[in-house]
């Protein structure tokens, strides 16, 4: 089963099962989050949350789509409970590009770069046995719910911006209960939009690199993830393919699973908040930037995969103002 969130035509927001090219609207939910919660404290799972309520003809999704409708499949009406992470360095191939931008002049500086050393850890220990705690992942924060951007909209770049690069990628999509275990929903694509020119020059850098827009969806996949996931991902420039490149994803693409890199999140409690919504991105090995490519204002990206429905897409907006110096008051 496929999920969307959508604007109606009155402005109103409903939750929607993708079938085909139309869609069938729940009954009487106006949020996934709120299907979500009612199906963990009735014990079941989503499908039989959408069954209980039924479903009704709904309206065309091309459309919707067109018309910039479909929201994120999974968000909270208080962006402040809804939090943006991510983990880096979890697939196999990932570790090239990344490597390349934390070497100095070429040369590796005293032996190993720690880049490659957290790479190594999770080839090593990445994929632990059931019931046992694997290597910890490389882990950042990109924000709340106030960061993102619904599918077709443009990315808003900072002023301070000295890129603006993709990082097609699996999104995790979460629920805490009543009781403040997560819950996951489902899957969903995701961009995770990252100045990569700051990252290159320290990576120290990478926490302030991370704190950009993101966009996931526009369809959240409810059920078993495949293993092995084959997507593209593409920069438009009026209208003209620019860059197009493979990527791949999925636990036989990995080297960490599934189930590590969600441990290594919710195993602090302060993500165990009942209610809040976490949006976790897996990564990715796939950056147009490790070809050397500029993007620009204009641009527009695209995300596909076939097990997850329609493409994401996104554009490169205008920059937008940043607080100046001298700005910061004093009380």
């Amino acid at each position: 089963m496929r999920l969307i969130q959508f604007e109606n035509t009155h402005g109103q927001r409903q939750v929607g099962v993708v079938e085909g090219s139309q869609l069938s609207v729940v009954k009487a939910t106006a949020s996934t989050r709120e299907l979500a919660l009612s199906a963990i404290r009735a014990k079941h799972s989503l499908q039989e949350e959408v069954s209980k309520r039924g479903t009704e003809a709904g309206p065309d999704y091309a459309a919707l789509l067109q018309n910039r409708q479909i929201l994120p499949p999974l968000d909270h009406e208080d962006p402040a409970h809804c939090l943006i992470s991510g983990t880096g360095l979890t697939h196999l191939g990932s570790a090239a590009a990344r490597d390349k931008m934390h070497q100095h002049d070429g040369e590796v500086e005293a032996g190993m770069t720690d880049t490659m050393k957290i790479f190594k850890w999770g080839i090593e220990g990445g994929k632990p046995a059931a019931g046992q705690v694997g290597a910890q992942p490389e882990w950042f924060y990109k924000g709340d719910g106030s960061i993102v951007v619904r599918p077709g909209s443009d990315f808003p770049v900072p002023a301070f911006a000295e890129d603006a690069g993709e990082e097609p990628e699996l999104t995790g999509l979460y629920v805490i209960g009543d009781d403040g275990l997560p819950c996951r929903l489902g899957y969903a694509l995701g961009n995770e939009f990252s100045d990569h020119v700051m990252e290159r020059r320290n990576y120290l850098y990478l926490a302030h690199s991370k704190l950009r827009f993101c966009a996931y969806g526009p369809e959240m996949r409810v059920g078993e993830l495949p293993r092995h996931l084959s997507g593209m991902s593409r920069i438009t420039r009026n209208n003209e393919v620019i860059w197009e490149k493979e990527f791949l994803s999925g636990e036989d693409n990995m080297c960490h699973s599934l189930a590590n890199l969600e441990y290594h999140h919710f195993k602090y409690t302060q993500f165990l908040r009942p209610g809040d919504v976490h949006i976790h991105y897996f990564g990715t090995a796939t950056l147009s930037f490790a070809d050397g490519v500029k993007t620009r204002p204009g641009d527009r990206f695209q995300i596909s995969l076939d097990a997850f429905g329609a493409p994401l897409e996104n554009g490169i907006g205008e920059g937008m103002p940043a607080l100046g110096i001298g700005q910061i008051k004093a009380l």
